[in-house]
């Protein structure tokens, strides 16, 4: 048989490539700088695509690699591979995840003594031949407050690294619970809107997503101190760059270091480049030898496992699990995934724990990647598209959430079910699925029976159990252009507490809520999109 063919085409380091050669069992070729045509040209040749940042691995790409099986990111994020396209085909998208925390925070941690003390500035002042010291008066780190926006891997090496310089340091993150910010000696603050107005210094380390773009914004640099000072080596996006520039100039924001930008490369007419007190770098976060060195040789030690041994390390888009299994549990991996997002969306943000309770004939399979599969889904949310079940019980464990399974030889009228319930400081919330012969089912939500489709676009609504109240739903969804497709209605007794799921075509907007909730008789709406 032919060896497997790998393309490195991005820059790794060599001893990354020397561990792909190791052993001749791959056939190894080094292709740096291909442009798109080119690489369209000769990838169905190969089994194997190492990228970094600059090669796009999109759809097109993808489409003509007629023989690959695996794309190796050597980095975190996987933005320039069309990771969907590379599943319906059926080829694992793998990343490294842990290779450049240390990188990236010891870079974030330096723009911001650079901010403290415009280094950059003063460098650029005496080669030009000045000599100006008062210009360039700085503060100190010692005895301020340092607020951390994201406490993943890299924003826990910036708080013991801030702690050591004897800042004072708060912690805004949603997922981290009480007792894991109290082992890493940071305050948690409840709120964005809280922490932002108490920092001398402002880092953030959030991924992208549509609840975090912008999440500093025009409004909240107009609710920091005066003087403040920010860091962005996360991602592009999370900072709006106009209001900055406005910040910037009018000195609310006293200086700020930007790594990463909306736009990359940074285009030559950006007005951020005007601009004194700021500092920017070229997205270097990961650029140290150690980081290089340390990915490349993940990447490697990947793309070998999959190819020759059928081990998959890292998958953004696949369990670890092999055909055989996959054939047996698929189904309950996929509802296990719905399960574990559409609880993510009822539950209070910051939550201790997670119980994975298996009833019935699925305690005959291993369980493991259906686990993992709720449990990414679950936090995906918080982390963005860096969680995968590969990396999810790490990303748990730095967030302190203590994720237990427990089993049940049956539940009742389901020959299975999978129930998870998530505990926090405000109490619990749980869903549990089932299946109707192949048809997956939500069958319990908060301890009640109910049936609905998990899919689509589902509405929660507490309400008091009383005649006509079914009546007033529907005419409000119908006022306000909104079509149900399924109801199913749970209560404990007449007249009682009752709760409602719909199942919709379309999202309900704040005007329908609005008017849902103005009445006393319905306590609560929520909407899940599944």
């Amino acid at each position: 048989m032919s060896k497997p063919k790998v393309l490195v085409a991005d820059p790794i380091a060599q001893r990354g490539i020397d561990e792909l050669a190791n052993g001749g069992s791959l056939d190894v070729t080094v292709k740096i700088g291909l442009k798109p045509d080119e690489l369209l040209a000769i990838i169905g040749e190969f089994n194997a695509l190492v990228v970094r940042s600059e090669t796009k691995a999109n759809a097109k790409v993808i489409e003509a690699a007629h023989n690959l099986k695996v794309i190796g990111r050597a980095g975190v994020g996987v933005d320039n591979v069309d990771v969907e396209a590379a599943s319906k085909r059926g080829i694992i998208v793998m990343n490294t995840p842990g290779g450049n925390t240390i990188s990236t925070a010891e870079h974030a941690f330096s723009l911001m003594v650079s901010t403290a003390r415009n280094i950059p500035q003063a460098d650029a002042s005496v080669k030009s031949g000045k000599w100006d010291r008062k210009t360039f008066v700085g503060v100190e780190l010692y005895n301020k407050t340092l607020a951390i926006l994201g406490m993943g891997r890299i924003g826990t090496e910036i708080a013991r690294r801030a702690i050591a310089f004897g800042m004072r340091v708060l912690a805004y993150d949603p997922y981290l619970s009480v007792s894991r910010a109290r082992s890493l000696q940071v305050e948690l603050v409840e709120s964005l809107d809280q922490i932002i107005p108490q920092a001398d210094f402002i880092t953030l380390h959030m991924p992208l997503t549509a609840e975090t773009k912008y999440m500093i914004n025009a409004e909240r640099l107009s609710k920091t101190k005066k003087g403040v000072r920010i860091v962005n080596c996360a991602r592009g996006g999370l900072i709006d760059e106009a209001a900055l520039v406005d910040a910037l100039k009018s000195k609310q924001v006293a200086a700020a270091a930007l790594d990463v930008f909306e736009t990359e490369p940074l285009p030559a007419d950006s007005p951020l480049r005007g601009l004194p007190n700021l500092i920017l770098t070229p997205h270097l976060g990961a650029s140290t030898a150690e980081a290089q060195e340390g990915v490349g040789i993940e990447v490697a030690e990947q793309i070998r496992a999959a190819l020759l041994s059928g081990e998959i390390r890292n998958a953004v888009n696949m369990p670890n699990i092999d055909a055989k299994t996959l054939a047996i549990i698929g189904p309950h991996i996929a509802l296990g995934e719905k399960l574990g997002y559409f609880l993510s969306q009822i539950a209070a943000k910051r939550v201790n724990s997670l119980n994975i309770n298996y009833s019935g004939k699925i305690n005959d399979a291993d369980t493991t990647p259906i686990t993992r599969s709720i449990l990414a889904a679950f936090l995906r949310a918080a982390g963005g598209a860096e969680v995968n079940v590969v990396n999810c019980p790490a990303f748990a464990e730095n967030l302190g959430l203590k994720v237990t399974e427990s089993r049940e030889s049956s539940q009742g009228d389901f020959a299975e079910l999978i129930e998870l319930t998530a505990t926090g400081e405000n109490g619990w919330v749980s869903v549990a699925g089932t299946f109707f012969g192949v048809t997956p089912r939500i069958v319990k939500i908060n301890g009640r029976h109910v049936e609905a489709k998990p899919e689509g676009v589902i509405f929660l609504l507490e309400n008091r159990d009383r005649p006509g109240i079914v009546g007033h739903v529907g005419t409000l969804l119908g006022k306000h252009k909104v079509n149900i497709a399924g109801m199913s209605l749970s209560r404990d007794e007449a007249g009682g507490e009752a709760l409602t799921v719909l199942n919709l075509d379309s999202v309900p907007g704040e005007a329908l809520i609005k008017d849902l909730t103005a009445e006393g008789d319905i306590h609560t709406a929520q909407v899940v999109q599944l």
